[in-house]
């Protein structure tokens, strides 16, 4: 004898009976989608993705993916960094002719580090609805599963792949108070992790890799401990690394200790700025300590 169904699936199409009665306006439909796991699908996101009548989606076959789990079969237009300027126009048209637009990302929710925000501005621009399907976000869940306070915090996204953009990019949220969060690519973390130590100093981080996968992993730590295990074994996957602020109590410091440390690792400009960032001083004043710095180097 087969076993019964729960009743949560036995009530899955009277569920879908509802949704179907509903009439979707036109406009463009945000639509979270599962960042690992096929089945972190919510029966609303389905539903939309099915009555689009297209699908916009960063990697168009990343998306078929998922649509051919789910038996739904649409249009699909690539819309992704290099090709939005493109893109956006054709997708403006759909949508003022009265269709249903659905905007998907790789994986997570759309505009987190993707180009979606610049068609929502349109959109809000030219008077075109928008709504958004909440779902997974490899960020959120993340820190969520991280232990480090998980308010307040801050999205960086992905760091820069040259190396002095990274470390001035790591300079200016050395002073945020919330838990940051940081995408990264695992060729890149090793170095990502030390430039952290150095530049922030050695601060509780969460490498969190894999999210909802077979194989996921979180690994917490200091700074100097995740660098040397990610040294032994080199990590593999999607990433996500998170480092607790700065304190709220913690001071400026004295702006020659700031400017010196700044010039470690930074050009002479570069290290002013992120000077004038971190303790308020007059750049002109900076600049002057600085030259005087790198003279007695």
């Amino acid at each position: 004898m087969p076993p019964l169904l729960p009743p949560w699936i036995q009530r899955l199409p009277s569920l879908s009976a509802q949704l179907m009665r509903q009439n979707l306006p036109k406009g463009l439909y945000l639509v979270a989608t599962p960042i690992g796991n096929l089945f972190d699908m919510t029966v609303r996101a389905l539903h939309v993705l099915e009555q689009a009548h297209g699908i916009a989606a960063e990697d168009t076959r990343h998306t078929q993916i998922l649509l051919r789990t789910y038996g739904i079969s649409k249009p699909l237009w690539p819309y992704h960094e290099h090709n939005w300027q493109k893109a956006l126009p054709s997708l403006m048209q759909r949508m003022q002719a009265g269709e249903r637009i659905a905007l998907v990302s790789d994986a997570g929710t759309p505009l987190i580090s993707d180009p979606g925000f610049r068609l929502v501005q349109e959109c809000l621009a030219e008077g075109v609805p928008v709504f958004h399907l909440p779902g997974p976000c490899a960020a959120i869940t993340a820190l969520t599963l991280s232990g480090l306070p998980p308010f307040p915090f801050h999205f960086c996204g992905f760091l820069p792949s040259q190396a002095t953009k990274r470390c001035l990019r790591l300079q200016q949220v050395s002073q945020v108070p919330g838990t940051l969060i940081f995408f990264e690519s695992p060729r890149r973390l090793l170095c990502t992790l030390q430039k952290a130590r150095e530049i922030l100093g050695n601060r509780a981080a969460v490498i969190a890799r894999e999210l909802t996968k077979q194989f996921e992993e979180v690994q917490r730590g200091s700074l100097e401990d995740l660098a040397q295990a990610c040294a032994e074994r080199a990590p593999k996957g999607e990433i996500v690394l998170l480092v607790a602020g700065a304190s709220e109590q913690t001071p400026a410091g004295d702006p020659q200790e700031v400017l010196t440390r700044h010039l470690a690792t930074l050009s002479l400009k570069e290290a002013v700025r992120a000077a004038h960032q971190e303790t308020g001083c007059a750049k002109s004043q900076l600049y002057r300590d600085a030259l005087r710095i790198k003279g007695r180097s």
